[in-house]
C-alpha cells in the first residue's frame, strides 16, 4: 500500500508516519540534511533519529527516487517530501530559474512511487503549504506551487491518503 501523509509545520504528522510502520523490516528515508550552522535544523533531525527503532534501516544523503525504484526494506518510509525537493531546487540551481526546470526529477520520483511494488508499504510525508497567504518572494511561491503539485499528482496514486492537524489524522483518501 502506498500512503501519502500531509500535515503542516509540526502538525505531528511524522510521528502519524512512524506509527503506520508496523513491519519490522522498515527502511526510513531521511531527506533532511543538516545546514552549517544551524543548531536548530540540527537539533531538529536529532529528534527524529531518537525518535526510530533501533532495527530501522536508515539511508540518508541519498535520492528518494534512487531508493524506491528499488526497496531496499518491505517498509519505505520517506521523511519528508519537502526537504527532498528543497535540496532538489538547490542542486539544480533552480530557484531563480525558470519554472519546470526540476520536471525530470520530479516525473523520476513520480514514476517510482507509482511504479512501487505493490507486495511493499511506501508511506510519503509531505508538508501542506497551500493553505496560507501568497508568499511574497518568487523562492516561496516556487516551492509552495512545486509541492502542492506533487503532492497532488502523488496523491492520486496513493491508495491511502492522511492530513495530520494539530496531531488529528483525518483521512482524506481510504
Amino acid at each position: 500500500m502506498r500512503t501519502l501523509v500531509l500535515g503542516g509545520a509540526r502538525s505531528g504528522k511524522s510521528v502519524f508516519a512512524e506509527e503506520l510502520c508496523t513491519d519490522e523490516d522498515v527502511c526510513y528515508v531521511a531527506t533532511a540534511r543538516p545546514w552549517p550552522g544551524d543548531t536548530d535544523f540540527s537539533h531538529r533531525i536529532t529528534e527524529h533519529v531518537k525518535r526510530r527503532p533501533a532495527h530501522w534501516t536508515t539511508e540518508d544523503q541519498v535520492d528518494a527516487a534512487t531508493v524506491l525504484a528499488n526497496p531496499p526494506c518491505r517498509t519505505v518510509l520517506v521523511d519528508d517530501l519537502g526537504t527532498w525537493l528543497t535540496h532538489t531546487l538547490d542542486d539544480a540551481q533552480a530557484w531563480d530559474a525558470p519554472r519546470g526546470t526540476i520536471a525530470p526529477q520530479l516525473q523520476r520520483l513520480i514514476a517510482a512511487v507509482d511504479s512501487f511494488p505493490v507486495s511493499n508499504n511506501l508511506i510519503l510525508v509531505s508538508p501542506e503549504v497551500g493553505m496560507g497567504v501568497i508568499p511574497e518572494h518568487r523562492s516561496g511561491r516556487l516551492f509552495r506551487d512545486e509541492i502542492g503539485a506533487l503532492n497532488g499528482t502523488l496523491a492520486a496514486l496513493c491508495e491511502r491518503v492522511t492530513l495530520v492537524v494539530a496531531g488529528i489524522p483525518l483521512t482524506l483518501k481510504p
